[in-house]
């Protein structure tokens, strides 16, 4: 608090008779005013929470399969799980069945992340834990049974866990958020720039969205993929309506299908 406005404090407090009285009475009403402002501007996102999101996906514009994104209680922590299916038609040709899991703190902190990826012929099996009194993280390559240490920051966070920091946040058009990724092999810059509000329809209806873009970057060398757009609901809730995340063949977008 500057010196001003304690000084203003204590002549307001402490003036006395029916001038003192007015004084003190416009001013708590001024105060009152100002803790209400701050309150409005200054409170966080909805907190994270059970949910479950399912979501039509698309390739380059053909439909793809299926994807659920789903958050339950797990003790004291939360677990984030993510799905993706590719649907018959696409797994003639490449079939695709992909399994993430966070588990995150009440303020989202990642504590452990896995992931058991299959695209066409690609396998991934890889676990990572999170220290953050140590900043370290360590991850484990279960198909070829190595483990590595790699450093991290405050603000690390897995690849799905940084979807629910984004939105714990109040977002508004020209801000700019810098925070870490861990994948479980490299630790990304990531930065994420709010865009315009834009009205997008699904089969859902109409929603307020804001959007969200993010760019990885590795020893100052810009990722080709990955990289995901977030529209999110214009709300406290910052439901993700629609990702678009840009892949080494192709673009694919998960459209919000179902909310539960």
């Amino acid at each position: 608090m500057s010196c001003q406005i304690i000084h203003l404090l204590q002549f307001l407090l402490s003036s006395s008779g029916y001038g003192g009285t007015l004084r003190r009475m416009k001013f708590l009403a001024l105060l009152i005013q100002s803790i209400l402002l701050v309150a409005i501007w200054c409170s966080p996102a909805a907190a994270i929470g059970p949910e479950r999101l399912v979501y039509d996906v698309s390739w380059s514009g053909l439909n793809a399969g299926t994807a659920v994104l789903e958050v339950a209680a797990q003790g004291d922590d939360f677990r984030i799980l993510n799905t993706i299916a590719s649907n018959s038609f696409v797994s003639v040709f490449f079939r695709i069945d992909d399994k993430t899991e966070s588990t995150v703190s009440r303020s989202v902190k990642p504590k452990s992340f896995k992931e058991k990826i299959s695209e066409g012929k690609f396998r991934a099996h890889r676990e990572a834990t999170f220290n953050f009194t140590t900043h370290q993280a360590e991850s484990k390559d279960l198909l070829t049974n190595t483990v590595k240490r790699d450093a991290i920051t405050a603000r690390t966070y897995d690849n799905l866990s940084s979807i629910y920091f984004l939105r714990s946040l109040q977002l508004a058009p020209g801000q700019s958020i810098s925070f870490e990724i861990y994948d479980t092999k490299h630790l990304w810059k990531a930065e994420a720039k709010v865009g315009h509000r834009e009205e997008i329809t699904t089969s859902l209806g109409k929603f307020k969205t804001i959007m969200v873009t993010s760019q990885l970057t590795r020893d100052g060398i810009p990722a080709k993929v990955g990289n995901p757009t977030f529209w999110f609901t214009d709300d406290n809730q910052h439901i993700p309506v629609r990702i678009k995340t840009q892949l080494k063949v192709g673009e694919i977008t998960l459209t919000l299908a179902k909310e539960k």
